[in-house]
């Protein structure tokens, strides 16, 4: 459902409603959330240069990665970046984050980076532990692409985990349900290396999204349970590979989770969905599914034995062969 929560984020928000939200989030065990983050990066940035998103423009605040990254990774996904000043502008939390290179600039003991990014498409930001300035600059940014008026823009967040280093969790979501309320902002979404944090860290960070993605592995491993080969062997098989679970938030406060397959082209770093959610990724969960023998007493003298029955953790439905 990869493609699914790119059209929730193109398609933006309804009048008087909040931007949807998409939360990204990964684990140690399968550390390819921001292989997705990059996916969804790309396809909205499509969607905007082809004119089918609510969005104009975009920011990416790069707290992880170079303003020069994204430009290079854009051109590896055949976008055209010609005319990304129009469209495209990134927050550089990353090359001087507190603010030291400047002084020591200042002081005449460290030579100017400025060359390293493209100074047309980004702008230093030079204290991050500033969520007031932060928000300014965002909004300062996305208004410098679409104007003032009813046109909006979208924002991405490149990594949570680096400003809930330096601010409280409250004092970040705080930030990032602005961000959602302000009427210019088409749609907004992050990443967070979830086990970096505790539960109530990353529950809080959900509650405020439309969407959640968990990036999980292939194959669970089960510590000592299992002998060191066959965890081993499990890693291996979950190289480059993965689940992808979305849970979409309804409007009628319902919810709807989907899971999908998807591989990571070492070589590129491409990530690319394989499966549906009526594909192999279901038949894994199926295959890994307890099979237990329900007994069904009709009267005193009949027995219905049922063998082979799929028990799902999450639905009280019993699909199964039944011999009579």
């Amino acid at each position: 459902m990869a493609e699914s929560m790119c059209r929730t984020l193109r398609d933006g928000s309804l009048e008087g409603e909040q931007a949807p939200a998409l939360t990204i989030k990964d684990i140690t065990a399968s550390p390819f959330g921001f292989h997705v983050f990059s996916h969804v990066l790309s396809q909205l940035s499509s969607f905007i240069l082809a004119s089918k998103s609510q969005s104009r423009g975009i920011v990416i605040v790069a707290f992880s990665r170079s303003p020069s990254f994204y430009v290079d990774l854009l051109k590896r996904r055949g976008i055209d970046v010609n005319s990304s000043h129009k469209w495209i502008q990134i927050l550089d939390c990353y090359s001087d984050p507190l603010g030291w290179k400047y002084q020591l600039m200042g002081s005449g003991n460290c030579m100017d980076v400025s060359h390293e990014t493209p100074s047309n498409l980004s702008r230093v930001c030079k204290d991050v532990k500033d969520l007031d300035k932060l928000y300014s600059m965002i909004l300062e940014l996305g208004k410098g692409l679409v104007g003032q008026g009813k046109d909006r823009f979208s924002v991405a967040i490149d990594s949570v985990n680096e400003m809930l280093r330096h601010a409280s969790t409250p004092t970040v979501a705080g930030l990032l349900s602005n961000l959602r309320s302000h009427e210019q902002i088409s749609s907004i979404f992050w990443l967070l290396h979830s086990d970096l944090h505790e539960v109530k860290v990353t529950s809080a960070l959900e509650y405020l999204s439309s969407v959640v993605a968990s990036v999980e592995p292939l194959h669970q491993t089960a510590g000592g349970k299992r002998g060191d080969l066959e965890n081993l062997s499990l890693l291996e098989q979950n190289i480059g590979k993965g689940k992808l679970q979305v849970r979409f938030k309804r409007r009628n406060g319902r919810v709807r989770v989907v899971n999908e397959g998807f591989h990571i082209d070492q070589s590129n770093s491409n990530f690319t969905s394989v499966l549906s959610e009526d594909g192999l990724v279901n038949q894994i969960n199926q295959s890994l599914l307890p099979k237990v023998s329900v007994e069904c007493s009709l009267s005193l003298t009949h027995t219905i034995t049922c063998t082979h029955a799929h028990v799902h953790p999450q639905d009280s439905s019993v699909t199964a062969l039944i011999f009579l």
